[in-house]
């Protein structure tokens, strides 16, 4: 089995001692045991005092993808217009997605290394009339951080939906899912909240819950068993009660430490991340750093280095690190310093071994 001395991936990230502890645990069958709706009800008020919603949360089992496959399928039909705002590789993503189910698709792209641009979506939202709107908060290939409320914003104005993937952000970067007419938030368990990847959580808007309705889609990822699963006591399929459990220590751990100390903490260790990095002549990417976000750095290969020939030398000390994908791909890697690795010890032994390992070439 693999592990890392230096574990600085951008996801999944390193599993705390007490969340691995809640997987090796004996439970009963969830869809019998009142104890588990119990603990399902507890973790979706978790999850929604995390994000800042009054949104019904489901929360399904498997990795992110299923929420953000599940929420489209749930809310289109085909030939539904999606505007997809695109900063990166799972903004673009999302548009491709939504076009292989069929729908009509406009995307506004800003490229690898920008963030979005309120005028201009509000003025392809404004001619394009959208059904879905759809961003990625937290752009993880590129290390970027959208704003929100400007485009939950644009969502009202026209009339849609506002689809956001916070998979890489939620629990790290303060989210007001509410504040931002947020209809559709997807959330990953294996980020900021140091889960394996084994849950996908959607907050679901009233809005969304009538689109829902109307579709009528059924399958594995559908959101719409999930309105009344609790309340009916009849889960949609075999929950996992592990992953649940170690759900609420991952959100207990949060409410304990208090928000604002656990944002603060993602901002610290990213600003010193950057100033290790530049202090070694390593350019940031993208090179704006008000763009850049707090739960991972992108950054460009050092000069004379290939993506294989860091990774290997990185892995000698034990510490790993994140390549790329796309267009990006052999050119900027990346470091992840969210939930457990928001750790100001850890990134610094991180940075002290890049630095040697780049005095030696």
């Amino acid at each position: 089995m693999q592990s890392y001395k230096i574990p600085l991936t951008p996801g999944p990230v390193a599993v705390p001692a007490a969340i691995r502890a809640a997987y090796q645990a004996d439970y009963g069958s969830p869809d019998l045991e009142e104890e588990f709706f119990q603990l399902y009800a507890e973790c979706e008020q978790g999850l929604q005092q995390i994000l800042g919603t009054r949104n019904q949360v489901a929360i399904q089992t498997g990795e992110g993808m299923v929420a953000l496959w599940g929420a489209l399928k749930s809310v289109l039909q085909p030939g539904n217009r999606v505007l997809a705002v695109a900063t990166g590789l799972f903004g673009y993503g999302i548009g491709e997605m939504a076009a292989g189910l069929g729908m009509q698709v406009e995307t506004v792209g800003f490229g690898h290394a920008g963030i979005a641009d309120p005028q201009r979506v509000r003025a392809a939202a404004q001619r394009f009339r959208p059904h879905l709107i759809t961003a990625v908060h937290c752009e993880t290939p590129s290390g970027t951080l959208n704003p929100l409320q400007a485009l939950g914003a644009i969502s009202r104005e026209v009339d849609a939906l506002f689809y956001v993937d916070f998979v890489a952000s939620g629990g790290g970067v303060p989210i007001e899912v509410d504040d931002c007419a947020i209809d559709l938030g997807l959330l990953g368990s294996q980020k900021v909240l140091s889960l394996p990847a084994d849950l996908a959580m959607v907050t679901v808007s009233e809005r969304a819950w009538t689109r829902a309705q109307s579709v009528n889609y059924a399958g594995y990822d559908a959101l719409l068993p999930w309105r009344s699963a609790v309340a009916d006591r009849y889960m949609p399929y075999t929950h996992n009660w592990p992953g649940l459990a170690g759900l609420r220590i991952a959100i207990n751990l949060l409410l304990t430490e208090g928000m604002d100390a656990v944002y603060a903490r993602h901002e610290q260790v990213a600003a010193a991340c950057r100033q290790r990095l530049q202090g070694m002549g390593i350019e940031l990417w993208p090179a704006r750093v008000e763009f850049c976000a707090p739960t991972v750095t992108a950054a460009k290969l050092p000069t004379g280095w290939t993506w294989p020939a860091l990774d290997k030398a990185l892995r000698t000390h034990g510490m790993a690190v994140g390549g790329n994908y796309g267009p990006l791909a052999g050119k900027v890697f990346r470091i992840g310093h969210m939930g457990a690795q928001a750790d100001p010890e850890l990134v610094a032994r991180g940075m002290d071994v890049l630095e040697t390992v780049l005095s030696k070439a």
